[in-house]
């Protein structure tokens, strides 16, 4: 017995090695690729989406493949559970209730302008009214890893724009908690009433009591973190982020939801720092499992039937950040360019999407979910950071050229006001014809006649005098203004 179970071991751990090699080659790809996108600053969500996307069975240009796919997906889970464990771990919460007003007005402006949008587009699409909140999710909500990492590589920390972007980062993290919860129990299949609104209120009281522990005990769970032993540190805070993940999948709130909310709690105690100095290096890893495992689900067949959706959701996404950004801006008091730079950098769409698109998928909606889902991720996360990376150079254009065409209108109404104090041509004309038709009278011929030339001449002198004056205080009374294409003096100011 004891020879059959070491001999079943033995080739189990020869199907492995063949797995592992594959791991690591697609890794070591993964960081070939990964460099050549930091050349041209690139994320590195993409770039792992892409790996996988070239070792997924649909895709045979790249001879790999797995003979084991359940623990590739059992890992991609605790890549999803160290994503959200961290980004509970990140939030701001004194940043978030010290200024909670400002924060919900100018993140729930910005959610709501994508949210409504990406229903409706959603509903336009066809693929039905489940689809259509998946989508709205997918659409709405920027990526809060690629955003901080946008801000911290393109040295904007210190810009005047950057505490609204992470204040709408924020208020993104508590909507992606609500609205997990919300579309977990709609995706469950559940239709009648009584039982939605249970599920829903579990949801909800979870969310609740941990937001109230996160922001009222955290004294209690330091106490919990009293070692000097890191190993024992790192197995104690990891193995609460798998546990609150699948209390939260028991729950009906996800386990991405479980991962955040302990994250949330963890991050009030005073060991926050330490625990986030450990976590960011094991989300890396594990997070990199979760974005090449979702690459190995993506059908590139599938890509034509929603190349047409993506497109209409890359544009209305990058029409409806325009708009938001500009009006989140003005909300804080801040410039055009302010509102550029926030665009083009909170437009940045990934993990969130992609969570949201593995539910889509594991709840059986249309299958063509998971490629529009990463097709979208892919075009924004590469656009994205490019635009982020020029958005000086582009609010620089925009603004300089509407610098030129408001100096060029007030020269043209300055033209048109100097141009208005000239004489009136009917006098000058006046003038012309009746020192023509009295041109051979003699002296004292027809003094009348002479006296009113005289007058007229008089009258538009003195007016152009009076103009002259008007126009350039500094110059002699009863002096004249150079003519038309003569230099005037440098003592002029023209």
């Amino acid at each position: 017995m004891q020879i059959a179970i070491a001999a079943t071991q033995a080739g189990d751990t020869t199907h492995l090695g063949g797995d592992l090699l594959v791991l690591g080659i697609l890794f070591v790809i993964a960081y070939i690729l990964g460099r050549l996108g930091k050349a041209v600053g690139l994320p590195a969500i993409p770039i792992y989406m892409v790996v996988g996307l070239l070792a997924s069975p649909n895709f045979h240009i790249f001879p790999l493949d797995f003979i084991h796919n359940d623990y590739i997906a059992l890992i991609a889970v605790f890549g999803l559970i160290m994503l959200l464990f961290s980004l509970g771990l990140e939030f701001d919460q004194d940043e978030f209730f010290g200024n909670a007003g400002k924060l919900i007005i100018s993140g729930g402006s910005y959610i709501a302008f994508n949210m409504i949008a990406g229903f409706a587009f959603g509903f336009l699409v066809g693929w039905g009214t489940r689809e259509a909140l998946v989508i709205a999710g997918i659409t709405a909500t920027s990526s809060s890893a690629i955003v901080t990492k946008l801000l911290i590589e393109l040295n904007r920390l210190a810009n005047p724009e950057t505490p609204m972007i992470l204040g709408v980062t924020v208020v993104e993290d508590i909507f992606i908690a609500i609205y997990l919860a919300i579309v977990s129990v709609v995706l469950s299949g559940e239709t009648a009433i009584w039982p939605v609104v249970a599920k829903l209120g579990i949801a909800f009281l979870f969310l609740v009591v941990m937001f109230a522990l996160a922001r009222f005990g955290g004294k209690w769970v330091s106490r919990l973190f009293r070692t000097k032993d890191d190993e024992l540190f790192t197995i104690l805070f990891f193995g609460l982020a798998i546990m609150f993940g699948g209390l939260g999948e028991i729950l009906g709130v996800t386990d991405a939801i479980g991962a955040f909310l302990i994250g949330l709690v963890l991050g009030a105690s005073r060991y926050r720092n330490k625990i986030e100095h450990i976590a960011i290096p094991l989300r890396d890893v594990f997070g990199a499992f979760f974005f090449l495992n979702f690459g190995l689900g993506l059908n590139p067949a599938q890509f034509p039937e929603v190349i047409w959706p993506v497109l209409g959701a890359v544009v209305m996404t990058m029409i409806l950040n325009i708009v938001a950004g500009q009006f989140v801006a003005r909300l804080n008091g801040l410039g055009v360019q302010a509102g550029i730079n926030a665009t083009v950098i909170l437009q940045n769409r990934g993990e969130f999407a992609l969570i949201l698109a593995t539910l889509a998928l594991a709840a059986g909606l249309d299958e063509r979910i998971q490629a529009f889902a990463g097709l979208y991720v892919l075009v924004m996360a590469v656009a994205g950071p490019i635009l982020a990376a020029n958005s000086e150079k582009i609010g620089g254009a925009l603004l300089q050229t509407k610098k030129k065409k408001r100096a060029s209108q007030n020269l043209g109404a300055a033209e048109g006001a100097n141009r208005s104090r000239i004489v009136d041509p009917m006098i000058l004309e006046q003038i012309a014809l009746v020192e023509a038709a009295t041109a051979t009278l003699e002296p004292g011929e027809n003094p009348a006649t002479r006296a009113y030339v005289d007058r007229v001449v008089e009258q538009a002198s003195n007016q152009s005098d009076l103009q002259g004056r008007a126009d350039h205080p500094d110059r002699p009374s009863g002096s004249r203004p150079p003519a038309r294409g003569s230099r005037p003096e440098k003592d002029d100011e023209y």
